[in-house]
């Protein structure tokens, strides 16, 4: 297991260069950070010089692309046009991001593996053909859709909820904001839970299981579900960083300040430094979360085994 870690966290290393040098190029070559810090003003040429000079922008692109992963492994993230360091916009935003991720993970494992499992168990009648539908409709539907939606009805018409988020994001204020960020993905886990569950529920371990006299719960879940999480969990360890990533309007739609605001206000202004260091984090985010993926699945297998 331990060379097995080791073999995965250096075959990350190329993964992050290539990712990195791939969004620094596109924000940095495709772009003019210094005609966007000015506006619809043109910007003498003299402090443009200078400007450009101090970003170290007149060198080379990879020459530009050492120096900024020279200063992220110290710490330095740049600054914001504003002024104000990009670490402080991502102490701000991450953690606000992390908790409604945190709201839509749980939202998508409970109500989808157990829809999942309900629609396998039931395959080929009325109630499965239901599920199968209605987590088509959710998947055709766009996020901006079902968020004003449920934004309408739940926090403007009924009441039921404050149809924008406090400046603070409490947890209980991001469960509408997270149903709507994990209602895609659920219906995703649903159809995945489903179809592992139905083609697993005729395997000739179930069978032993139940010829054995087990408990039809415990088939269930020591068997039948722990066999069938692999796609599962793939696809929720993948969605981390996708969720993270993607929250962009979800948060606009509920007015949260994360890093799907500040991504947003960054390609917005064509804020290089703010683009390049959030999506270089959410990075990091995609690799580590598949890492415990693959890690997990010797916990839910015990036949896998790492070399």
């Amino acid at each position: 297991m331990g060379r097995y870690v080791i073999r995965r966290l250096l075959q990350m290393v190329p993964v992050f260069i290539g990712s990195t040098f791939l969004i620094f190029f596109m924000v940095y070559a495709l772009g003019d950070p210094v005609a966007a810090l000015f506006g619809d003003k043109a910007p003498d040429p003299a402090t443009a010089a200078r400007i450009r000079e101090d970003l170290h922008l007149d060198e080379p692109l990879w020459k530009q692309y050492l120096l900024y992963m020279g200063a992220i492994f110290q710490g330095d993230f740049g600054t914001a046009f504003n002024g104000q360091p990009v670490t402080e916009l991502m102490a701000s935003a991450f953690p606000v991001t992390l908790r409604l991720t945190l709201v839509a993970i749980v939202i998508e494992i409970a109500v989808g593996i157990t829809l999942g499992v309900v629609s396998g168990l039931k395959r080929g009648r009325p109630l499965d053909t239901g599920l199968l539908v209605l987590t088509l409709v959710v998947i055709s539907v766009p996020t901006f859709v079902s968020g004003y939606l449920l934004q309408f009805l739940f926090g403007v018409k009924w009441g039921w909820v404050r149809p924008s988020v406090s400046s603070e994001a409490r947890l209980d204020e991001l469960i509408l904001p997270g149903v709507v960020l994990a209602l895609v993905s659920l219906a995703y886990v649903t159809r995945l839970s489903r179809t592992s569950i139905a083609e697993n529920v005729r395997a000739d371990y179930v069978r032993t299981a139940v010829a054995k006299g087990l408990p039809r719960h415990r088939v269930i879940t020591r068997h039948l579900l722990r066999n069938s999480l692999i796609p599962v969990v793939t696809f929720i360890g993948a969605d981390i960083g996708a969720l993270m990533g993607g929250a962009i309007v979800t948060e606009r739609i509920f007015n949260i300040h994360g890093v799907g605001y500040q991504l947003y206000q960054g390609i917005l202004r064509n804020n290089a430094p703010t683009v390049v260091g959030f999506v270089t984090i959410l990075v990091i985010v995609f690799l580590v979360a598949n890492l415990l993926v693959d890690l997990l699945y010797a916990v839910l297998d015990p036949r896998i085994r790492y070399a």
